[in-house]
């Protein structure tokens, strides 16, 4: 398991002044963390390699599978528990519990079961598509689109933090 805190005490040029940009920022935002549920080690360092390049000032854990996945929200098996509010970037294939037997096991979870999920995979199949989506999921993501235009995927996360409520 990854977990990236970014420091958000970011200076400007002047000694002692913080950025207005910065500020503004850190003033609408609520404190999301980013939940990563990725097996492919590839895919997951390009994603959290977009996040440094976009200065994603959020907090990301990364899991290698639903079990582990389990374990952060829940605070079990030595791991610590994830801090609410927290947005789930989720991958579909993936050995031990794949992605929809995650989904499953979290709506059925009366602690977890309003958890903010994207689908970020890479399987087109319409019944993935359809079987996500009765999953209670906030967007269904294939890696091909978010991979040609990674900064889109990062605005969008970023108005899904400053626009939407998410459960505490």
């Amino acid at each position: 398991m990854t977990v990236i805190v970014p420091n958000l005490s970011k200076q400007s040029s002047r000694p002692g002044a913080t950025s207005a940009r910065v500020l503004v920022r850190n003033m609408l935002r609520q404190s999301v963390h980013i939940l990563l549920v990725e097996d492919d080690e590839i895919d997951a360092e390009q994603i959290l390699r977009a996040f440094r390049h976009y200065q994603v000032d959020t907090p990301y854990t990364h899991v290698i599978d639903g079990v582990e996945a389990l374990h952060v929200l829940r605070g079990e098996g030595g791991y610590t528990r994830l801090p609410r509010p927290y947005i789930i970037l989720l991958d579909i294939n993936m050995p031990r519990m794949n992605g929809l037997e995650f989904l499953s096991a979290l709506r059925r979870d009366p602690e977890l079961k309003r958890s903010v999920v994207f689908v970020l995979t890479t399987s087109n199949r319409d019944e993935d598509i359809m079987a996500a989506y009765d999953g209670q999921i906030a967007g269904y993501l294939l890696k091909s689109k978010v991979s040609e235009d990674f900064l889109a995927f990062v605005k969008l996360l970023n108005l899904y933090q400053v626009m939407i409520e998410i459960p505490r």
